[in-house]
């Protein structure tokens, strides 16, 4: 089976909210909500996939020195086993604005749950309730 290695990330602001991201549609598993982010291409590490995807899907920027890990997802697909390090984000310069389609919201720990997510963005979902 082939491993698909994304990179994601928990933007955390002021407030202590998470920026969820709802994939749009034409995209596998359009609807679902999940943590900005993206494929790792051949020669990239997952902190400058990030950095690259941030700016490109949300106008912002931000450095690798800002990423912290947090955990990580491993789950079987159909098709592919996603393996997904989280990091966490407090520190960027701009304001997110979706820039590929997608609906952008702030969500408190406490309201995650309340967004339909992608199996493999589940787990998480605790271990960063009880991370903020």
């Amino acid at each position: 089976m082939k491993v698909v290695l994304v990179s994601a990330v928990a933007l955390i602001d002021a407030d202590g909210r998470v920026l969820l991201a709802q994939r749009p549609e034409g995209k596998s598993m359009a609807g679902m909500w999940e943590f900005p982010g993206g494929k790792v291409e051949p020669g990239e590490t997952p902190e400058h996939a990030l950095v690259r995807e941030l700016h490109e899907e949300l106008g912002i920027e931000t450095w690798d020195s800002c990423l912290a890990p947090m955990t990580f997802a491993s789950h079987s697909y159909e098709d592919f086993h996603l393996l997904m390090p989280l990091f966490a984000c407090r520190k960027w310069r701009g304001v997110p604005q979706a820039q590929e389609g997608q609906t952008l919201a702030w969500a408190r720990a406490g309201e995650l749950r309340n967004y339909p997510m992608p199996p493999a963005d589940i787990p998480l979902i605790p271990l960063l309730r009880d991370w903020l």
